[in-house]
């Protein structure tokens, strides 16, 4: 369970190798954390960050996770909870990116990351929603984008993806209201991590750290959704009610 203070005892992270998940289990960790959960496809990759996180008094570990293995899922958050406990806050930061370029020659690769983005969030999210309910506390924080806002005809495969999973969770979150359960949507702009690495920055980019300083802040301060940073929220006020023609000529990247 989560202190006063909203500190929590356990923590389950979904893409156990990702920056921006990292910097917010990074965020969340305290005096009064005790278990931390890695969950990614190979969970060898995640080794560092099991030693940099562990400590005296938090056992981390790492578990095996497939986005596209759906029928797995359900046992995961059952297998995790048998071994941590209740879950208090649980990040759901895997999926990928891709060039634009390669998607229009490739459908499959297409459809493959929209499966890693969308479907295998919902998959999961909705085994970890159960459990949470069943708990009648806990949070989930859903790694959304901005690209998902209006979606650009330069990453529209991602985008598109986002666009999804965004609003699955925000159904989501309607949907436990008044369980005890809740979820946070993080909407990043442009993050210079080992995704973006070697691609041209947007404005406004940021980094995993301030990322992870905004959700940690937001599940604080109980908000439904955050964006990091923040400006990009008034800029996206505008950007969803410019005409197409005009949109599709801005460069935006």
């Amino acid at each position: 369970m989560q202190n006063a203070f909203g500190e929590p005892q356990t923590i389950l992270l979904l893409g156990g190798t990702s920056d921006i998940g990292l910097a917010i289990v990074g965020q969340l960790v305290s005096p009064t954390c005790r278990s931390i959960v890695l969950a990614c496809r190979n969970p060898d990759a995640a080794k560092a960050h099991v030693d940099t996180l562990g400590s005296d008094g938090i056992t981390v570990t790492a578990v095996a996770f497939d986005a596209e293995a759906y029928g797995t899922h359900a046992e995961l958050i059952a297998d995790v909870v048998a071994k941590v406990g209740d879950l208090d806050v649980v990040v759901m930061a895997f999926g990928v990116l891709g060039e634009q370029s390669d998607y229009d020659n490739d459908p499959v690769a297409a459809a493959k990351a929209v499966s890693i983005n969308y479907t295998g969030s919902v998959s999961v999210g909705i085994a970890v929603a159960a459990q949470l309910r069943q708990q009648g506390h806990g949070r989930l924080v859903v790694l959304s984008s901005v690209a998902g806002e209006r979606v650009r005809k330069t990453n529209f495969v991602y985008g598109s993806s986002k666009a999804g999973l965004d609003g699955f969770a925000q159904g989501l979150g309607d949907a436990l209201e008044g369980t005890g359960a809740k979820v946070l949507i993080v909407r990043p702009g442009f993050v210079h991590s080992a995704m973006t690495h070697g691609m041209k920055a947007a404005p406004f980019a940021t980094t995993p750290d301030k990322v992870g300083e905004a959700a940690v802040a937001g599940l604080r301060r109980g908000r439904r959704t955050v964006w990091a940073p923040g400006i990009l929220r008034y800029v996206f006020i505008l950007l969803r009610h410019v005409p197409g023609p005009i949109f599709r000529r801005l460069p935006l990247g």
